[in-house]
């Protein structure tokens, strides 16, 4: 017994920090997940919403201390309870969202790593039976070394997540693992292989047969049935290739500017995906970065997710001279951590990615 706690003990504690610190790395990213969890189609507590950034940083922290203080040993009672609840919790999320296929992607590995709904729920019941090991053969986890060492590990630990998590909150994550990452082409990341997977779906006819409802179901085919039409249902029942970019594009009054855009050869993007939300301080800082990329003969974009009648009145506070185009607001969050945030491409390929504290950093010569 007292071997399989610590090979348990092993693997969740190492599962626990490698999960924390992808997430670590970008806990805006988390934040953004946060708020698909709470809205009122899925857990319905929109109450919540203002605090999904502070709710993100500590799961991500308590979650990288706990697998720290689990492999040291401290405090192990605590730490397996807190473990036990926290994976409990976790399974019945992913449980709920598999199988009302609530939120396609359980954001457990962040952008690194993307589990499907089913995949992150055997995920968790398979640590929810080593933390049940751990549970119930508490007993043989004894601190590594001493108590004090314990002690010691656990508190620089700490302190490395907040120095670490203050750094990526206040400039960007530092490994980007989003399709969206600098030397990524998008135009390239948008095209679909000729023999990429197609998807598959499943129809549902319902007619009325002497009277009675039959329902037959095929893959698309228009069934030969000797009766009335009454209705189809279709649903996917396999997904097709899903290019890395998708849904990306930059429109105003109507009309499609994305393949002028990742043609340009010097173009500047300030994306802010919603202006209600942007950072003033980030916003001033702006204007001596824009118009010095406009001197220096790069077209300089706004992408936004906001109508005009949030744009137009920012553009003229902050005497900004570019005009703001509009993108998906999911796609403007993964692009870039930040709001405002700073793109420099060269035909489609992104050369410099910045966070408005980072902008005079931008390099335009």
């Amino acid at each position: 017994m007292k071997y399989i706690v610590n090979l348990s003990r092993i693997i969740v504690g190492v599962l626990f920090i490698i999960s924390g610190a992808i997430k670590l790395n970008d806990p805006m990213g988390l934040s953004f997940k946060l708020e698909e969890y709470f809205a009122p189609d899925v857990l319905n507590l929109p109450f919540l919403a203002p605090y999904v950034l502070g709710i993100a940083l500590f799961l991500v922290v308590f979650e990288v201390m706990l697998g720290i203080m689990l492999l040291l040993g401290y405090k192990s009672k605590f730490t397996i309870w807190c473990l036990l609840l926290m994976i409990v919790f976790f399974t019945f999320l992913t449980f709920y969202s598999a199988y009302f296929n609530k939120v396609t992607d359980c954001g457990c590995f962040g952008d690194a790593i993307k589990l499907t709904p089913w995949e992150s729920f055997s995920k968790d019941v398979v640590l929810l039976l080593l933390i049940l090991v751990l549970f119930f053969g508490r007993n043989h986890i004894k601190p590594f070394i001493s108590a004090k060492v314990g002690f010691i590990g656990t508190v620089i630990a700490l302190a490395a997540c907040v120095l670490f998590a203050d750094h990526v909150l206040n400039h960007l994550p530092v490994i980007d693992f989003r399709p969206y990452k600098i030397g990524a082409n998008i135009g390239e990341g948008m095209i679909i292989p000729e023999d990429a997977p197609k998807p598959i779906y499943e129809y549902s006819w319902k007619f009325k047969v002497d009277g009675e409802e039959k329902i037959i179901k095929t893959n698309g085919d228009y069934p030969s049935v000797d009766g009335e039409f009454i209705d189809v249902e279709t649903e996917e029942i396999q997904k097709g290739y899903e290019p890395p970019v998708h849904d990306f594009s930059i429109e105003k009054g109507g009309e499609d500017h994305t393949e002028a855009m990742l043609a340009e050869d010097k173009l500047v993007m300030v994306i802010s995906y919603n202006m209600r939300k942007a950072s003033e301080e980030g916003l001033e800082k702006m204007k001596a970065v824009t118009d010095k990329a406009l001197a220096d003969g790069y077209k300089v974009i706004g992408m936004s997710a906001s109508g005009e009648d949030l744009t137009l009145p920012v553009l003229r506070k902050y005497d900004l001279n570019f005009e703001f185009y509009f993108t998906d607001e999911t796609t403007l969050k993964t692009i870039v951590r930040s709001n405002p945030g700073i793109l420099k491409l060269h035909r489609g390929t992104i050369v410099q990615k910045l966070h408005f504290n980072d902008a005079d950093e931008l390099e335009t010569n």
